[in-house]
């Protein structure tokens, strides 16, 4: 289901809680949402459209990827530049990474541990943030 974007600052301010397998209705959600938004959207967090859970999804160009639970455990190539957000108005600057190596579940749960550089880095970093309760 294509849900709302959530535009309350005081809810994204809030950390998520781990996943579990009893979320999958939640990454069947995130799917259908981001599709819905793929013109203007490069990812989302599950908190973006009113579930405060520790998963992500993001346009890998070839499709969506989902991770339940990720961590950033290596960053490289620090930088600043200029971010949008579909649950904020307008961009605002932000610190990235270029390369960074996240470990997670995918939507199988099964554990994962990659490697992501350039844009798809930035924009998994974008929604980790957004699991943290931090708004750019």
């Amino acid at each position: 289901m294509n849900r709302q974007i959530i535009r309350d600052i005081d809810f994204l301010s809030r950390k998520s809680v781990l996943a579990n397998k009893n979320d999958t209705a939640l990454i069947a959600d995130m799917k259908d949402t981001l599709s819905a938004h793929k013109a203007d959207c490069a990812g989302l967090a599950a908190n973006m459209i009113g579930v405060s859970k520790q998963v992500i999804i993001f346009d890998t160009g070839g499709g969506q990827k989902i991770m339940i639970n990720p961590e950033i455990k290596r960053r490289s190539g620090k930088y600043e530049t200029q971010e949008g957000c579909l649950s904020l108005f307008g961009t605002r600057k932000a610190v990235r990474y270029r390369e960074i190596e996240v470990r997670y579940l995918d939507e199988n749960f099964i554990p994962r541990r990659e490697t992501f550089t350039g844009f798809t880095a930035q924009t998994i970093q974008h929604e980790c943030d957004h699991l943290k309760g931090i708004i750019i």
